[in-house]
């Protein structure tokens, strides 16, 4: 749809203002004189005067003539030759011979005179003489009323209702109603607000719909973590009541209480950091160090903290990570993100299992796999793997020691270094995680 700036607009009707008036008044010119020609006018004038001339003379000469009938007749053609009209009146005011009864001044003028003979008032003469150019200016006046009438219909039609249904919108918006209809409108300043205003309610709308998501998300984790905190708390106070109380009372039963205390301590510590770090990511932000970082030297490390539980389940590590891993990133997600994968992995590898970890330059991006041979992931983990506190298990019990959030950490971090992590299964069986990072990330 094409539009009009306001100040064309403007101009516009300036000039049908200006231009209506005067297309009225050739109209009822050329109506009167069936010319366009002005000079007609001024000849129409003379021609004008000579009848009036003429008139008052025979008027005057027939002083004695008024009331003969045929000086009268003779009269009403003079006049009606110059459509004129007159009314003498004698001396006392009294009609002697009016031409037309009807006749009123409205539209023409007047000339009085009295006529006087020998010192002596014989009567006054009043003649209706008509206007030359009357019935131009009532028309050029009817032009201006319509010029301003249509200005004015237009004018509310552009750039009133426009606006009026802009602010009614706007009042809808801040009662809560995401439906509104915006108005459109062929003047450009008015179109721009328009779509100003669409964006601006498109962005209201996706921002009131993530803080919705977001307080759906606070309201589960509050949820979760207030369930994954009870459990071990309640088992944690049950063998502390116990050592307390004298149940374990030989030293086989002491260290066993001791030990599952401080595997339930582990699970609260554990769980604690990772809640942190997951707001920290979700809703505080961290900035990223934009150092140099050797993914290769990372994961070796990680292999190496978790080799004595690997051990513990004999489950082998290979690492096949090549030299070139290095990318521009933060030390201490990333370690935090390897950790994560390495730990999820070993958690859920079976006994005699074994992971296969594998990193590679591939262009411009760092390639990296974590392959092991546990049970993989059902179809559901498939799609909510990476969903806050979500560990696929009914009973949400922590025999595999994992917080939920492990992945959905790791994940983050990844993202943002600019990369993306996934999870599938492996053809010949297993879970697989592969990620990637850019070389080269601002922070």
């Amino acid at each position: 749809m094409r539009t009009l700036r306001i100040r064309t607009f403007t101009m516009l009707c300036f000039c049908f203002i200006l231009l209506l008036p005067w297309i009225f008044f050739i109209t009822a010119h050329y109506m009167e004189t069936k010319s366009l020609r002005f000079a007609n006018s001024q000849l129409q004038n003379e021609t004008l005067q000579k009848q009036l001339t003429g008139t008052i003379h025979l008027i005057e000469a027939g002083a004695g003539k008024w009331r003969d009938p045929n000086w009268q007749n003779q009269l009403h053609e003079e006049l009606q030759k110059a459509k004129m009209d007159v009314v003498i009146q004698s001396a006392s005011d009294l009609d002697i011979y009016r031409s037309n009864p009807e006749r009123r001044g409205a539209l023409s003028s007047t000339e009085r005179f009295s006529v006087i003979e020998d010192g002596i008032l014989l009567g006054r003469v009043t003649l209706y003489v008509p206007k030359s150019n009357t019935v131009q200016m009532i028309s050029a006046f009817a032009g201006i009323l319509l010029a301003f009438f249509v200005v004015g219909v237009e004018m509310r039609r552009f750039l009133l209702k426009p606006l009026e249904k802009m602010s009614a919108a706007a009042r809808q918006l801040a009662a809560g109603d995401w439906d509104v209809k915006l108005p459109l409108s062929r003047i450009t300043e008015i179109a721009e607000v328009r779509d100003g205003f669409e964006v601006m309610v498109k962005g209201l709308q996706q921002s009131y719909q993530k803080q919705v998501e977001l307080e759906e998300e606070r309201r589960f984790v509050i949820a979760a973590v207030a369930h994954d905190l009870r459990t071990p708390l309640f088992a944690l106070r049950g063998y502390l009541d116990g050592l307390e109380q004298g149940i374990a009372q030989t030293p086989e039963k002491i260290t066993k209480y001791v030990a599952v205390c401080k595997e339930k301590s582990a699970q609260l510590d554990r769980l604690v950091e990772e809640l942190f770090t997951f707001t920290k990511l979700e809703y505080l932000g961290t900035t990223l160090s934009n150092k140099a970082v050797d993914l290769n030297l990372i994961l070796r490390k990680s292999i190496d903290s978790l080799s004595p539980l690997a051990r513990q389940k004999h489950i082998s590590i290979s690492n096949h990570a090549a030299d070139d891993c290095v990318i521009s990133g933060d030390t201490h997600l990333l370690e935090r993100v390897m950790n994560n994968l390495l730990d999820n992995a070993v958690r859920h590898t079976p006994s005699y299992g074994e992971i296969v970890v594998q990193c590679y330059k591939d262009g411009n991006k760092i390639m990296f796999t974590i392959r092991d041979t546990g049970p993989g992931f059902s179809s559901e983990e498939l799609q909510r793997v990476f969903e806050p506190l979500y560990r696929g298990e009914a009973s949400r019990n922590r025999s595999t020691g994992g917080s939920g959030l492990g992945l959905t950490i790791s994940q983050r971090i990844v993202r943002r270094h600019g990369g993306e992590l996934a999870v599938s299964n492996h053809s010949v069986g297993g879970a697989l995680l592969t990620g990637w990072i850019p070389v080269n990330h601002p922070s």
